[in-house]
């Protein structure tokens, strides 16, 4: 499976990195990953081996010297097949603050699975202020309205309603889904 080349961030990084589909064999890594990523919720081992295996078109690491710098989980709503719905986005500490994020993001999109997306949605609670700045910053380099909107409250949760916070809907697009768009500093 190739890689695809994707857009630098506007800053300058310290980290060179290759952004790829998921393999199975990445599951364990992305489990332990996304769990040193607090506040984001941590999916069974299994779900990581679904996302790897069956959702790799619509998934991407980024590695570098051979460790985990960052996953990007997202599906095509079955609904509306151009929306990317991006469900988990988690960089490790040593990448934080680096363009990781957001250069994942940049990877889904130029794959040909997400050629006929238009917009792009995902869901942020409202402490998680580093998240919002990365979608908004993204949504500027595409040109792009971000919209943010209620989506799931606290009691939509059940039982751990009280332990998670609402969760809000930005909806960004249309996105002119060209290859490469957005790039910046090549």
């Amino acid at each position: 499976m190739a890689s695809h080349p994707v857009p630098r961030p506007t800053r300058q990084t310290s980290i060179e990195a290759l952004y790829r589909r998921p393999r199975v064999a990445d599951a364990a890594s992305v489990h332990a990953l996304v769990e040193s990523c607090k506040p984001l919720d941590l999916n069974s081992p299994y779900a990581y081996l679904l996302l790897c295996s069956h959702f790799y078109e619509t998934c991407a690491v980024g590695e570098a010297s051979g460790s985990l710098l960052g996953f990007i989980s997202g599906y095509l709503k079955p609904d509306d097949r151009s929306v990317l719905f991006v469900w988990q986005v988690a960089v490790s500490r040593q990448a934080r603050g680096q363009g990781v994020g957001t250069r994942l993001l940049h990877e889904l999109l130029n794959r040909p699975a997400c050629s006929g997306v238009s917009f792009l949605e995902t869901t942020v609670t409202p402490s998680n202020a580093p998240s919002r700045a990365m979608f908004r910053s993204f949504a500027r380099a595409r040109h792009a309205d971000c919209i943010e909107t209620a989506l799931f409250q606290r009691e939509d949760f059940g039982d751990n309603g009280h332990e998670h916070e609402e969760e809000q809907l930005l909806r960004i697009g249309p996105l002119n889904n060209t290859r490469n768009r957005g790039e910046v500093n090549r």
